[in-house]
């Protein structure tokens, strides 16, 4: 463990960024804030820090632990920071919806295109319908 860390390096080694260059480019990006400000890659984490960081379409809110500078197993890694539960409640709502939003989505459209089956029934279906429609008309 170590006394300062810079926030790229921190969110790194806390396994939010794969490499410390997309951790740059988050903060650059106003992504990630210390205590809701805006703040520069070199800037220096301390213990307590309140981070807020923006992974579309998520949103985490933690509270830094632990200083390290060393990227180590995600097992470690969780033990840099505490999560507050809003932020854990917020993201598994979040989750369930768009989950339960791309079932909606491919329930109506479907797999694609129709196999040959599928567009014999379509056929059939239409030719049914409009048999009916001229025997209205009777």
């Amino acid at each position: 463990m170590v006394d300062k860390v810079r926030i790229d390096k921190w969110l790194w080694a806390a396994r939010f960024f794969k490499t410390r260059s997309i951790a740059n480019e988050a903060i650059a990006k106003n992504h990630v804030r210390v205590g809701g400000q805006r703040i520069k890659p070199s800037r220096l984490v301390l213990v307590g820090d309140e981070i807020t960081i923006e992974k579309v379409p998520y949103e985490f809110h933690v509270k830094v632990l632990g200083l390290n500078d060393q990227r180590r197993p995600a097992a470690e890694a969780a033990h840099l920071y505490e999560e507050s539960t809003k932020s854990i409640d917020a993201r598994e709502n979040l989750r369930e919806r768009l989950r339960s939003d791309s079932i909606a989505r491919v329930g109506l459209a479907g797999d694609g295109r129709p196999s040959k089956k599928q567009r014999r029934q379509i056929i059939r279906f239409q030719n049914l319908n409009e048999s009916s429609d001229t025997s209205d008309d009777d």
